[in-house]
């Protein structure tokens, strides 16, 4: 099996959806070679218990808006740089893929400004993984030709012209980052007059143990699921795929309930690793 090169240099890491079966050999290879791990929220933490080196110092930069603990991009870029300013082999470690709805090109732009030698890594994203552990084909004959990857954690993040053609078409919509604004991307279909043969899927803690999923039609979620406030991260699926879950789905739903993606607490000493930092999480 071929060794990754043991010059200095930082690898943009994807993790996968949760699953830490869900990782790439590859992955494996950079993070067991990397001398920092600046490692994101969504990230599990059997990744680095089973891959990490003991010596390892992991560093925990993760993101959670909606509790207000999010560590700076800025301060991510500069952790990133002056690590491999120092002959260190640095892992940006990412849930998902590196490349969807991350903050990759801010840390491309300051590798590129200082001259730094990296490598993307990428990784199931939660798309792919949440879709195939729901039992829903993204693309299917006779119901979709085409996905769109999408976010409406901001209402204004959609022109409505934009908001006009999804109403009419018969692409997959997949919504990243979007489980505080349900209501109102619900209302938003609901507006523009979809079919009734279109359906909503909520995906909660994807890959994991505690994945559960929730179907309904669009004109019943505020009815069946409009008071609910779903697990981080959950992944919205619409579209005539959604109708496939009910036959296909093939993943048991949990006996109990719990949440995956733990936020570290500051100073506190986790997993194997003996170096471990934590800012702003």
């Amino acid at each position: 099996m071929k060794e990754l090169n043991n010059t200095p240099k930082v690898y943009l890491v994807g993790a996968g959806p949760g699953d830490p079966d869900l990782i790439t050999v590859k992955a494996v290879k950079a993070i067991a070679a990397a001398d920092i791990i600046l490692c994101d929220r969504l990230v599990s933490h059997e990744i680095i218990d089973r891959y990490a080196n003991k010596k390892t110092e992991i560093i925990y930069v993760g993101k959670e808006c909606s509790k207000n603990a999010s560590t700076p991009q800025a301060h991510i870029n500069t952790l990133i740089v002056d690590y491999a300013s120092q002959g260190k082999t640095v892992v940006r470690l990412k849930g998902g893929d590196i490349s969807f709805f991350s903050n990759v090109l801010d840390e491309l732009k300051a590798l590129k400004e200082h001259h730094i030698a990296f490598e993307i890594i990428p990784g199931i994203t939660a798309a792919s993984g949440a879709a195939a552990y729901a039992g829903i084909p993204l693309t299917a004959r006779g119901y979709a030709t085409s996905v769109r990857f999408l976010t409406y954690y901001k209402k204004e993040i959609l022109s409505d012209a934009y908001w006009k053609e999804l109403g009419t078409s018969d692409d997959t919509l997949v919504f990243y980052m979007s489980k505080g604004n349900l209501n109102g991307l619900v209302e938003k279909f609901l507006a523009l007059g979809t079919s009734d043969d279109k359906k909503i899927a909520v995906i909660e803690q994807a890959t994991t143990p505690y994945q559960k999923v929730y179907t309904s039609s669009l004109e019943d979620f505020h009815r069946d699921l409009g008071d609910k406030d779903f697990v981080s991260p959950s992944l919205v699926v619409i579209g005539k795929v959604v109708n496939l879950h009910d036959e296909f789905s093939w993943l048991e739903t949990p006996t109990q309930e719990g949440i995956y993606f733990k936020s570290v607490t500051n100073g506190t000493l986790v997993s194997n690793p003996q170096n471990i930092l934590e800012y702003a999480v």
